[in-house]
Protein backbone atom coordinates (compact mmCIF):
# COMPACT_ATOMS: atom_id res chain seq x y z
CA UNK A 1 0.00 0.00 0.00
CA UNK A 2 1.00 3.46 -0.58
CA UNK A 3 2.14 5.72 2.16
CA UNK A 4 1.52 8.93 0.26
CA UNK A 5 1.86 10.43 -3.10
CA UNK A 6 5.08 9.73 -4.77
CA UNK A 7 6.83 12.24 -6.89
CA UNK A 8 7.77 11.32 -10.38
CA UNK A 9 11.03 12.77 -11.30
CA UNK A 10 11.06 14.48 -14.67
CA UNK A 11 13.55 13.06 -17.14
CA UNK A 12 16.78 14.94 -17.12
CA UNK A 13 17.25 17.05 -20.22
CA UNK A 14 19.88 15.47 -22.37
CA UNK A 15 22.48 17.72 -23.88
CA UNK A 16 22.02 17.88 -27.67
CA UNK A 17 24.83 16.42 -29.76
CA UNK A 18 25.60 19.09 -32.40
CA UNK A 19 28.31 17.10 -34.16
CA UNK A 20 26.03 15.46 -36.80
CA UNK A 21 24.42 18.84 -37.59
CA UNK A 22 27.82 20.49 -37.99
CA UNK A 23 29.05 17.69 -40.27
CA UNK A 24 25.90 17.90 -42.45
CA UNK A 25 26.19 21.70 -42.70
CA UNK A 26 29.86 21.41 -43.69
CA UNK A 27 29.04 18.87 -46.40
CA UNK A 28 26.23 21.03 -47.81
CA UNK A 29 28.51 24.08 -47.83
CA UNK A 30 31.33 22.15 -49.53
CA UNK A 31 28.96 20.86 -52.24
CA UNK A 32 27.61 24.39 -52.84
CA UNK A 33 31.11 25.85 -53.13
CA UNK A 34 32.13 23.02 -55.46
CA UNK A 35 29.15 23.64 -57.74
CA UNK A 36 29.89 27.36 -57.88
CA UNK A 37 33.53 26.67 -58.76
CA UNK A 38 32.65 24.07 -61.41
CA UNK A 39 29.73 25.80 -63.10
CA UNK A 40 30.31 29.43 -62.23
CA UNK A 41 34.06 29.69 -62.76
CA UNK A 42 34.86 31.88 -65.73
CA UNK A 43 31.21 32.79 -66.31
CA UNK A 44 31.70 36.43 -65.50
CA UNK A 45 31.52 38.82 -68.40
CA UNK A 46 34.42 38.01 -70.68
CA UNK A 47 36.92 40.77 -71.15
CA UNK A 48 36.47 42.02 -74.68
CA UNK A 49 39.54 42.88 -76.69
CA UNK A 50 39.48 46.64 -77.29
CA UNK A 51 38.74 47.58 -80.89
CA UNK A 52 41.93 49.64 -80.83
CA UNK A 53 44.04 46.52 -80.13
CA UNK A 54 47.07 46.23 -82.38
CA UNK A 55 47.17 43.59 -85.07
CA UNK A 56 49.80 40.88 -84.72
CA UNK A 57 52.99 41.73 -86.60
CA UNK A 58 52.59 38.56 -88.72
CA UNK A 59 48.94 39.32 -89.60
CA UNK A 60 49.92 40.95 -92.91
CA UNK A 61 51.18 37.53 -94.05
CA UNK A 62 47.78 35.91 -93.44
CA UNK A 63 45.29 37.34 -95.95
CA UNK A 64 41.66 36.32 -95.50
CA UNK A 65 39.50 35.84 -98.60
CA UNK A 66 36.31 34.22 -99.93
CA UNK A 67 34.15 35.23 -96.96
CA UNK A 68 30.71 33.65 -96.82
CA UNK A 69 28.03 33.80 -94.15
CA UNK A 70 25.21 31.45 -93.30
CA UNK A 71 22.74 30.81 -90.51
CA UNK A 72 20.99 27.78 -89.12
CA UNK A 73 18.54 27.07 -86.33
CA UNK A 74 19.85 25.51 -83.14
CA UNK A 75 18.07 23.02 -80.89
CA UNK A 76 17.01 25.77 -78.48
CA UNK A 77 15.05 27.57 -81.20
CA UNK A 78 17.66 30.28 -81.73
CA UNK A 79 19.95 30.77 -84.65
CA UNK A 80 23.64 30.16 -85.15
CA UNK A 81 25.66 32.41 -87.47
CA UNK A 82 28.62 31.02 -89.42
CA UNK A 83 31.40 33.01 -91.04
CA UNK A 84 33.44 30.88 -93.46
CA UNK A 85 36.46 31.93 -95.46
CA UNK A 86 39.96 31.06 -96.58
CA UNK A 87 43.25 32.06 -95.02
CA UNK A 88 46.67 31.83 -96.67
CA UNK A 89 50.15 31.95 -95.20
CA UNK A 90 52.25 34.14 -97.51
CA UNK A 91 55.03 34.54 -94.95
CA UNK A 92 58.07 32.47 -94.09
CA UNK A 93 56.95 30.96 -90.77
CA UNK A 94 54.70 28.00 -89.92
CA UNK A 95 51.55 29.19 -88.14
CA UNK A 96 50.28 27.03 -85.26
CA UNK A 97 47.61 29.29 -83.79
CA UNK A 98 45.53 32.33 -84.72
CA UNK A 99 43.33 34.48 -82.50
CA UNK A 100 40.89 36.76 -84.31
CA UNK A 101 38.74 39.65 -83.22
CA UNK A 102 35.41 39.79 -85.01
CA UNK A 103 33.55 43.10 -85.06
CA UNK A 104 29.86 43.15 -85.99
CA UNK A 105 28.68 46.67 -86.76
CA UNK A 106 25.30 48.40 -86.55
CA UNK A 107 23.72 50.62 -89.25
CA UNK A 108 25.62 53.65 -87.87
CA UNK A 109 28.86 51.66 -88.37
CA UNK A 110 29.44 51.51 -84.60
CA UNK A 111 30.57 48.21 -83.07
CA UNK A 112 27.45 46.28 -82.06
CA UNK A 113 29.31 43.13 -80.98
CA UNK A 114 32.98 42.46 -80.30
CA UNK A 115 34.07 38.79 -80.20
CA UNK A 116 37.57 37.36 -79.73
CA UNK A 117 38.13 33.69 -80.45
CA UNK A 118 40.59 31.21 -81.94
CA UNK A 119 40.34 30.67 -85.68
CA UNK A 120 39.28 27.08 -86.46
CA UNK A 121 40.30 25.30 -89.64
CA UNK A 122 37.70 23.17 -91.45
CA UNK A 123 38.82 19.55 -91.21
CA UNK A 124 35.99 17.85 -93.08
CA UNK A 125 32.83 18.96 -94.89
CA UNK A 126 31.02 15.63 -95.17
CA UNK A 127 28.78 14.43 -93.58
CA UNK A 128 28.93 17.75 -91.71
CA UNK A 129 31.44 20.56 -91.28
CA UNK A 130 33.95 19.67 -88.59
CA UNK A 131 36.57 22.16 -87.38
CA UNK A 132 39.87 21.86 -85.52
CA UNK A 133 42.38 24.31 -84.06
CA UNK A 134 45.15 25.57 -86.34
CA UNK A 135 47.63 23.69 -84.15
CA UNK A 136 46.17 20.37 -85.37
CA UNK A 137 47.03 21.27 -88.96
CA UNK A 138 49.62 24.09 -88.95
CA UNK A 139 49.75 26.47 -91.91
CA UNK A 140 53.17 26.14 -93.52
CA UNK A 141 54.52 28.93 -95.75
CA UNK A 142 52.50 28.93 -98.97
CA UNK A 143 49.61 26.87 -97.48
CA UNK A 144 45.96 27.91 -97.54
CA UNK A 145 43.05 26.55 -95.54
CA UNK A 146 39.32 27.11 -95.15
CA UNK A 147 38.10 28.27 -91.74
CA UNK A 148 34.82 28.64 -89.88
CA UNK A 149 33.85 30.97 -87.07
CA UNK A 150 30.65 30.11 -85.16
CA UNK A 151 28.50 32.61 -83.24
CA UNK A 152 25.62 31.41 -81.09
CA UNK A 153 24.30 34.95 -80.77
CA UNK A 154 24.72 38.08 -82.80
CA UNK A 155 23.62 41.52 -81.65
CA UNK A 156 20.09 42.39 -82.74
CA UNK A 157 21.22 45.77 -84.07
CA UNK A 158 23.85 44.18 -86.33
CA UNK A 159 23.53 45.62 -89.86
CA UNK A 160 23.83 42.19 -91.54
CA UNK A 161 27.05 43.05 -93.39
CA UNK A 162 30.18 40.91 -93.22
CA UNK A 163 31.92 41.47 -89.88
CA UNK A 164 35.43 42.86 -89.72
CA UNK A 165 37.91 40.07 -88.92
CA UNK A 166 41.17 41.25 -87.33
CA UNK A 167 44.10 38.92 -86.57
CA UNK A 168 45.30 40.02 -83.15
CA UNK A 169 47.57 37.11 -82.20
CA UNK A 170 49.56 34.56 -84.20
CA UNK A 171 51.59 31.64 -82.86
CA UNK A 172 54.30 30.85 -85.40
CA UNK A 173 57.58 29.00 -85.48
Amino acid sequence: MSTGSQLIRPAEAKERNWLPVAIAATIVLAVAVGLVLIFGHGKSAPAATPISAALDSYAGNLPISNLQMSESANLAGGKVTYVDGSISNTGSRTVTGIIVQVLFRDPAHEVAQNETEPLKIIRTRQPYVDVEPVSASPLKPGDSADFRLVFDTVAQDWDGAFPEIRIIHVDAK
